[in-house]
């Protein structure tokens, strides 16, 4: 028979600082995106590229100049870009969130500084927190926001030490942050405790990191996938109009290109729905375990299944060339939207075997 161990209520207490002091730095960080952002947007040097950067190549004027000893040559106008690839419209992606000035691109870096340091307060509060009850500390919806958010920070941070330009999710990522920690320490807050005895298992290890870090990826692309709606909707705007102005016209710009964003989004779902598979056999073996039956249909199996099934409609999807683009990216929230459903929505409003894990 298992011992619970005594909660430390002074670990415990230094968990909740470290969170509070983590969603003070994710404000500035989120101050930093937006001042890259606006001051970015609203430089000379911005909306000029943006004008370029949107325009489709076969649009832009030819130069014609006269070559030394007689004669003369055409030039295509080059694009101002920060990668080579180009959508199916021909408009090259813009270099992320950042561009447009110096001052844009400092602001930047500074909220990139920002997000690592919160993200080093928030790992802290969720470790700490795991030290204070001996545990996985993901064993109530408070813990597992908390630790799906750490997640989710973490994942964008090591895409960006790979290189990879993502700095546009990055105003969109401390936002919901944010909206998630405060829900948690406000709303699902839970004092350290141990958990009841069904729960004192290593599959809880296994089962709840997989659900954890495959709903930090999704999130991810659904981010990826909102913002290729509102990016194609402008480039067909723009393909139809042939001008790059307005408000929204930098911030556009500044974005990868809507077939990017869409084939970002693909990749990242594809790379973790093997993962999410993996979590719903996870449970299915410890629900046998614990409640000697692999499958009953319990609220929160029967949405995973459902989450599982959309998504792997949308996967279906937008491999095949006719449902490509919007109606694949609608597939994507909708599958999203489940997820987040079976945790918010099952856990709160409907009573089944996972309700013992309590809010």
């Amino acid at each position: 028979m298992t011992i619970a161990a005594a909660v430390n209520e002074n670990v415990a207490h230094i968990s909740n600082y470290l969170i509070y002091s983590a969603m003070a730095v994710y404000t500035l960080a989120f101050l930093a995106y937006i001042a890259e952002w606006v001051f970015g947007s609203r430089s000379k040097v911005a909306r000029t590229s943006a004008a370029l950067a949107a325009e489709p190549a076969a649009a832009r004027p030819a130069v014609t100049v006269t070559v030394k000893g007689g004669g003369t040559t055409t030039l295509q106008r080059p694009t101002v870009v920060t990668r080579a690839s180009t959508s199916d419209r021909g408009f090259a992606d813009g270099p992320g969130a950042a561009g447009g000035d110096r001052q844009g691109d400092t602001y930047g870096r500074m909220a990139i500084s920002l997000t690592a340091l919160a993200w080093a307060l928030h790992v802290g509060g969720v470790v700490a927190r795991a030290v204070s009850v001996q545990r996985a500390p993901w064993g109530n919806m408070y813990e597992f926001s908390t630790t799906f958010g750490a997640v989710a920070v973490t994942a964008y941070l090591v895409l960006l030490a790979l290189g990879k330009k993502v700095r546009w999710i990055g105003l969109i990522l401390t936002t919901s942050v944010l909206l998630d920690l405060g829900l948690a320490v406000s709303v699902l807050y839970t004092d350290s405790d141990q958990l009841v005895p069904a729960l004192h298992s290593y599959w809880l290890w296994i089962h709840v990191s997989c659900a954890i870090i495959s709903g930090a990826v999704f999130y991810l692309g659904a981010v990826a996938t909102l913002l290729y709606l509102f990016r194609d909707h402008y480039e067909t705007a723009l393909a139809a109009s042939g001008k790059a102005e307005g408000t929204w016209a930098g911030i556009m710009y500044r974005l990868p290109t809507a077939a990017s964003l869409d084939k970002f989004a693909y990749r990242v779902n594809a790379m973790v729905f093997p993962l999410w598979t993996f979590t719903i056999i996870a449970g299915a073996i410890w629900a046998e375990a614990a409640w000697g039956r692999y499958w009953g249909w319990d609220p929160k199996e029967t949405w995973s299944f459902i989450t599982w099934v959309v998504y792997a409609c949308y996967l279906h999807a937008r491999a095949t060339a006719g449902w490509k683009g919007r109606k694949a990216a609608y597939l994507a929230l909708l599958a999203f939207a489940c997820f987040l459903f079976n945790y918010y929505g099952v856990n709160i409003f409907i009573t089944g075997k996972h309700s013992y894990a309590g809010v």
